[in-house]
C-alpha cells in the first residue's frame, strides 16, 4: 500500500533417507446486473516453471494485475471511522472493497477488464474476517443487495464477481487490523497485532473458503513486513520476527491443510533499521533470497513479490520531514541506476536461471499520481519504471485500481475513479498523462504460449529445526528423534550439502521426477550398504545408498552435517 514508514523514535552420527525409484463515463441505472465480458481463456490452477507462471496447460499466464483495496481498511487510525475525513485521501471504503457506494460491482469489474488487466490482488485484514458488524446502506448505495452483510460476505461477492468475469484473484493479507497501511501502526508484521497461531488459522480459513473457486489462484501472505517501533523483522534468524520462517511455515500449511492449488506469494522485507542518517537502515526487499530461499512442500507454487514507488528509495522511507534521510529516492536515480537497483533488489530472482532461488517475481504494488501530478521526477520515474517492467517481462499489479473523484479532481492515483453520482473517470479518458505508459505496459510484447518443464533446484535449511519438504516423509514417524531433519520435495533428490550450516540442495536434474507410485523410504544409520572391501572413507562411518536408490534427506545433530 502506498505510504511511508515513519518511526516513533568430530564424531558425526548420520541418518540418510533413501528412496527407491520406480519405472463510458456515466452509468445507466440498468447496468447493475450486467455480466462483464469474460477474460481471455486460461485454465486454472496456476503453477510455476522456473521464472514463469503457467496455467494448467503449461501456458504462460502473465499477471497483469491491479489492487482493489478497501477491505483491509482506509481509516487513518485517529478520529471517528465514520467520518470520511479520517480516511486516506478522504476515501471511505467502509471496511469493504472501495467504490461499492458509487458504482455497481459489475461495472467496476467490467472496467478492470477494459483497462487490460487479467488478475486482481484483493487485500483483506485479519480483523475483516471476524468483523460481524453489518455493512450499512450508505456503504453500498450502488449495490443495495449487499446491505446488511458482513465485510467478509461482501468480500465473497467481490471474489465471485471477479472470477465470474474470468479474472484471477490473489488473496492478500494486507493488515492485521482494518486500517490504512503502512507506518508504525500495529500492522508492521504478520504477528504485530495477532498471534502467529491466529494469523495461520486465518489463512487456512480463507484458503478453504475459496478452494472450490479455481480462479482464486494465490495467497499473498502479508504486506510490507517492516520495522515496528522497537524491533526489525529478519530473514532466517529463527525468532518470532523471522519472516522467512513464518512465511515458509504458513505456505506449507496452506498447501497441505487447505488448498494445494494456490500459488504461495512471499513479499520481501520492506524496511529495517531507523531512518536516521548515520544509522543502519534500508529496504532489503528480495536481496536476502540470494542466500536463503523457500522450498515449499509442493514444487512449482512459490512466487516472490516486491513493491516500488518513486517517492521511496533503497534506503529512503518515502517520508518528508520526520523519518526522512538524505538517501536518494527511486525517482532521483538515473534510468541506468534504477535498472541496476531493480535487478539487485528483485528482478535477479527471476532472471538468474537454474538457481535455488529462481522463481517468478511479481511487482505487486507500484503507482504514481495522475492528472494532478505535475512533478517532472515522479513522471519520469513512472515512465522509466514501466520501461523496466517491460524489459524484465515482469508480472505486475498497479496500486490502486479504484478511487474517488469530484469534478475530475481528487487523490488521483487510481486508474479508475467514480464520483458521488456514479460518473466514471478512467485512465484512457484523454486527460491522464499516464495513459500512454499504461497502454504500453499492458500491451507490451511478452513471452506467451507453452513453457516447457525446467530443471528444479531447491534449498533445504534446517538451521533452527526440521525442514521436511516431502509430503511422503511428513506422513511417516520421526525417523531420527532428537535430530534436525531435512528432506527434499517428493520427486527430487539431494544433490549437495554445505560443509557448515547444514544447508542442502535438491534437484531433479538427473532424470526428471524420480519418485513414483510404490516408491518407499529407508532410514540408514549404519554401514549396511557398504560393500565389503570397498572402503571409500577409511576411518569414518559411512552411510551409503542401496543399489538403485537415491538420497532425499538427511539429519543433523549439533552443528555437524550428518548426511
Amino acid at each position: 500500500m502506498r505510504g511511508s514508514w515513519v518511526p516513533k523514535i568430530a564424531s558425526v552420527v548420520l541418518a540418510l533417507t533413501l528412496s527407491v525409484p520406480v519405472p463510458a463515463a456515466a452509468r445507466p441505472p440498468d447496468r447493475a446486473d450486467e455480466t462483464p465480458v469474460a477474460a481471455a481463456d486460461w485454465t486454472p490452477p496456476l503453477s510455476t516453471r522456473g521464472r514463469w507462471i503457467v496455467d494448467a496447460n503449461g501456458d504462460r499466464f502473465k499477471l497483469r494485475s491491479g489492487n482493489w483495496h478497501g477491505a483491509s481498511g482506509t481509516w487513518n487510525g485517529s478520529g471517528s471511522a465514520d467520518d470520511d475525513a479520517n480516511h486516506h485521501a478522504g476515501e471511505n471504503a467502509h471496511r469493504i472493497p472501495l467504490g461499492l457506494d458509487r458504482a455497481p460491482m459489475s461495472e467496476i469489474v467490467a472496467s478492470f477488464r477494459e483497462i487490460g488487466i487479467n488478475s486482481v490482488r484483493l487485500p483483506f485484514s485479519n480483523e475483516m474476517i471476524h468483523d460481524t458488524r453489518p455493512v450499512t446502506a450508505d456503504a453500498v448505495t450502488a449495490n443495495p443487495r449487499l446491505e446488511g452483510r458482513t465485510p467478509l460476505e461482501v468480500y465473497d461477492a467481490a471474489v465471485r464477481a471477479l472470477t465470474d468475469a474470468g479474472l484471477a484473484v490473489i488473496l492478500n493479507n494486507h493488515t492485521n487490523t482494518t486500517r490504512w497501511c503502512c507506518g508504525v501502526d500495529g500492522n508492521e508484521r504478520w504477528n504485530a497485532s495477532r498471534s502467529v497461531e491466529t494469523w495461520e488459522n486465518d489463512w487456512l480459513f480463507m484458503a478453504r473458503r475459496y478452494r472450490d473457486n479455481p480462479r482464486v489462484v494465490g495467497a499473498d501472505l502479508y504486506n510490507e513486513v517492516r520495522r515496528s517501533l522497537w524491533d526489525d523483522p529478519n530473514w532466517g534468524l529463527g525468532d518470532r520476527h523471522d519472516w522467512f520462517a513464518a512465511s515458509q511455515r504458513a505456505g506449507d500449511r496452506i498447501l497441505t491443510e487447505a488448498d494445494p492449488d494456490l500459488l504461495i506469494i512471499v513479499e520481501g522485507i520492506n524496511w529495517t533499521g531507523l531512518p536516521v542518517d548515520g544509522l543502519p537502515h534500508g529496504r532489503p526487499t528480495l536481496e536476502p533470497v540470494r542466500d536463503l530461499s523457500h522450498t515449499l512442500v509442493d514444487s512449482g507454487k512459490l512466487v516472490y513479490s516486491a513493491h516500488f514507488y518513486g517517492y521511496t528509495g533503497p534506503r529512503h522511507t518515502g517520508a518528508t520531514g520526520i523519518g526522512e534521510t538524505s538517501d536518494p529516492r527511486y525517482q532521483d536515480l538515473t534510468p541506468a541506476e534504477l535498472a541496476d537497483v531493480l535487478d539487485r533488489q528483485a528482478f535477479y530472482v527471476a532472471d538468474d536461471a537454474d538457481r535455488h532461488y529462481t522463481a517468478p517475481v511479481w511487482i505487486s504494488e507500484f503507482g504514481v499520481g495522475g492528472r494532478e501530478e505535475t512533478g517532472a521526477a515522479p513522471r519520469a520515474w513512472f515512465e522509466n519504471f514501466v520501461d523496466e517492467l517491460i524489459r524484465a517481462d515482469a508480472d505486475f499489479a498497479y496500486w490502486p485500481l479504484v478511487g474517488w473523484h469530484e469534478n475530475r479532481r481528487g487523490n488521483g492515483w487510481a486508474l479508475l475513479h467514480w464520483d458521488a453520482a456514479g460518473r466514471r473517470m478512467a485512465v484512457h479518458d484523454g486527460d491522464d498523462w499516464r495513459s500512454d505508459a499504461w497502454r504500453r505496459l499492458v500491451e507490451s510484447p511478452a513471452r506467451t504460449g507453452h513453457v516447457p518443464p525446467v530443471t528444479e533446484w531447491a534449498m533445504l535449511s534446517p538451521d533452527h529445526g526440521d525442514f521436511v519438504a516431502s509430503r511422503g516423509m511428513r506422513a511417516l514417524p520421526d525417523r531420527d528423534p532428537g535430530a534436525r531433519k531435512a528432506a527434499c520435495p517428493d520427486g527430487l533428490r539431494l544433490a549437495g550439502l554445505s560443509h557448515t550450516g547444514n544447508r542442502g540442495l535438491c534437484t531433479d536434474v538427473r532424470a526428471g521426477a524420480l519418485d513414483g507410485p510404490g516408491g518407499g523410504h529407508e532410514v540408514v544409520k549404519d554401514e549396511r550398504h557398504v560393500v565389503p572391501g570397498r572402503d571409500w572413507a577409511s576411518g569414518y562411518t559411512k552411510l551409503q545408498c542401496a543399489d538403485g536408490s537415491f538420497l532425499t534427506g538427511y539429519s543433523v545433530r549439533g552443528a555437524a552435517v550428518s548426511a
